[in-house]
């Protein structure tokens, strides 16, 4: 028998639960002594973000009262910002004097775990969003789908997977290696040698679960071949990648260092290009051009140059290379920036360490950026080019609440970017001042 009696009042007290739970509903409410919007080319002072659901809903002058349950995030002595975006990272990796050991002795569930922990620092240094361009072991993009089910913490990350080149070059993974152990593990889908394979290899990245392509245009540093700057992959290969990538949606980035190398990535339609390193006027002018994006890496850079000096850190084959690039990114880079190229925020972490990525702003100002412009190299011109700018990569209403905070003023003091205290991502406060 239905006792409507006690049905009735049991609906009732759930609406009126439901109700009281409307109307306590939390939010985050952050007060900033200034705000970076990552659009404008000026700062606001004393403004207050209201986030709830994981999103922007008010941005308000001044400091308004947080509610009862509402949590309150006091910046009013720093710099609110959106959430920095790193174009360049390698999460499933770092380099060391052990690295080239490790080649042997590390199995891809040891880069997983790496991997896991590498993109935690990174979060906790500001970064929300990262574009990881190069994971031979596919740990990388697993992970990527595990942040996005909210199984582990870590920045969103559009990975690459392995990226794509020639036989003997910089995506080789057995490039030096004696034939006794040659090959290791599967190659194939990596290492291209004509127009068919290097379509191949980009629909098997689709099929792996890739969100964007990377290909070596060029020979590289930290690879055992002799030769950083020579082109490693022929136009039409390029061109093959870029077509293919088109059809499946991919963007294209091209590791080049040398003149030769970028300009046939560009004539072949790539959307950036990483490092750089000999960029001539031919080769700018053709970038402007285009469009075609910039991303220096000028943390890795002065790295490997660093380590470098210390003769035993590297082995011989890497020594030159690294002296010879790392000095010459930096002054390319401000050539690049004066004759108005697009700059594009990326660092190359993991030859540099893995949470330091904010140093690279540093790098910037001192090539010549503007410290706003270097700030907007990592927040809405990342997004514009990763398509997400309707959802992040500046502070507005409606967008998503990912939003870091720093004391003090980086259009002063740039430096202080590397000292984040405050980092906001899927409507959960990873670190509170």
């Amino acid at each position: 028998m239905i006792r409507r009696g006690r049905i009735g009042g049991a609906v009732r007290a759930a609406a009126l639960a439901g109700l009281l739970a409307g109307t306590a509903q939390a939010a985050t409410i952050i007060h900033a002594g200034q705000l970076i919007d990552g659009v404008s080319q000026k700062a606001s002072s004393n403004q207050t973000v209201v986030v709830e659901g994981g999103k922007i809903v008010a941005i308000e002058p001044g400091f308004r009262k947080p509610g009862a349950n509402d949590q309150l995030i006091d910046l009013s002595d720093g710099t609110l910002l959106p959430g920095l975006m790193d174009a360049h990272v390698h999460l499933s990796s770092e380099q060391s004097r052990r690295t080239e050991i490790e080649r042997y002795t590390l199995n891809d569930v040891d880069r997983a775990i790496d991997a896991v922990v590498f993109a935690n620092r990174t979060l906790l240094a500001g970064f929300t969003t990262v574009r990881d361009l190069g994971d031979g072991s596919g740990a990388v993009i697993a992970l990527a789908r595990a942040v996005n089910a909210g199984k582990v913490p870590g920045p969103r990350i559009i990975p690459a997977g392995k990226p794509i080149g020639s036989t003997g070059g910089h995506a080789d993974p057995t490039n030096g290696w004696s034939r006794a152990i040659e090959p290791v593990g599967d190659i194939e889908d990596a290492v291209v040698d004509s127009p068919d394979a290097a379509r191949k290899a980009v629909r098997q990245r689709y099929k792996e679960g890739a969100q964007t392509i990377k290909i070596m245009a060029s020979g590289g540093v930290l690879s055992l071949e002799p030769h950083g700057a020579a082109p490693q992959m022929t136009d039409a290969e390029i061109q093959a990648v870029v077509e293919t990538a088109r059809d499946y949606g991919f963007k294209v980035a091209a590791h080049a260092h040398g003149a030769e190398a970028i300009k046939r990535a560009v004539r072949g339609g790539v959307d950036s290009i990483e490092h750089g390193t000999y960029l001539d006027d031919e080769a700018i002018k053709l970038m402007k051009e285009r469009g075609t994006y910039y991303v220096p890496t000028l943390s890795a850079a002065k790295w490997v140059h660093d380590k470098a000096q210390d003769p035993t850190f590297f082995p011989e084959v890497i020594r030159p290379k690294a002296i010879e690039i790392g000095a010459q990114i930096q002054k390319t880079f401000g050539r690049a920036w004066k004759a108005g190229v697009k700059v594009m925020f990326g660092t190359d972490t993991g030859v540099s360490a893995h949470g330091d990525n904010a140093g690279e702003f540093r790098l910037m100002v001192d090539g010549g950026m503007p410290p706003m412009a270097a700030i907007q190299a990592a927040t809405s011109v990342p997004a514009r080019f990763l398509g997400i700018d309707d959802r992040t990569g500046s502070i507005a209403v409606g967008k998503l609440g990912e939003l870091v905070g720093v004391h003090g003023d980086p259009l002063k003091d740039i430096g202080v970017l590397e000292h984040v205290v405050f980092v906001m991502k899927d409507d959960k406060v990873y670190k509170a001042p």
